[in-house]
């Protein structure tokens, strides 16, 4: 049952196009115990038919812009060939932490443009 939840949230952030393969990792991770090479393994998996699931949606929307999709896209199959080589040959420690840290940066990240935002907004008010 917990794996069904984990999907539809996953499924959810994922379809909104937000990360949710990295909350999957992180709960694989984190909450149910299970090996990081295996956390992320699993993550692809799960990737493909949530994405087509979105591409569709989003297609029938009107919400790509394909001349900047196709390239990224092209790009991150290599880019993935590369990580995929990378990652299996990683000692898993080290997979924790460099995936802990790429979180802490997306953290700041979202913090700084929300601070960004919520400063724009006042000077307009």
């Amino acid at each position: 049952m917990l794996e069904f939840f984990t999907g539809i949230i996953s499924g959810t952030v994922s379809g909104t196009g937000m990360g949710g393969g990295t909350i999957l990792i992180l709960i694989l991770s984190v909450f149910m115990g299970i090996d990081q090479h295996i956390a992320q393994a699993t993550n692809l998996v799960f990737f493909v038919p949530t994405s087509i699931t979105a591409i569709i949606t989003t297609i029938k929307d009107k919400l790509i812009n394909w001349r900047i999709g196709v390239p990224v896209a092209i790009a991150g199959v290599i880019g993935a060939i590369f990580g995929a080589r990378i990652s299996v040959r990683m000692d898993v420690n080290h997979l924790k932490k460099y995936f802990g840290i790429f979180l802490i940066l997306i953290t700041i990240y979202e913090i700084y443009s929300l601070i960004k935002q919520y400063i724009f907004e006042k000077k307009k008010a």
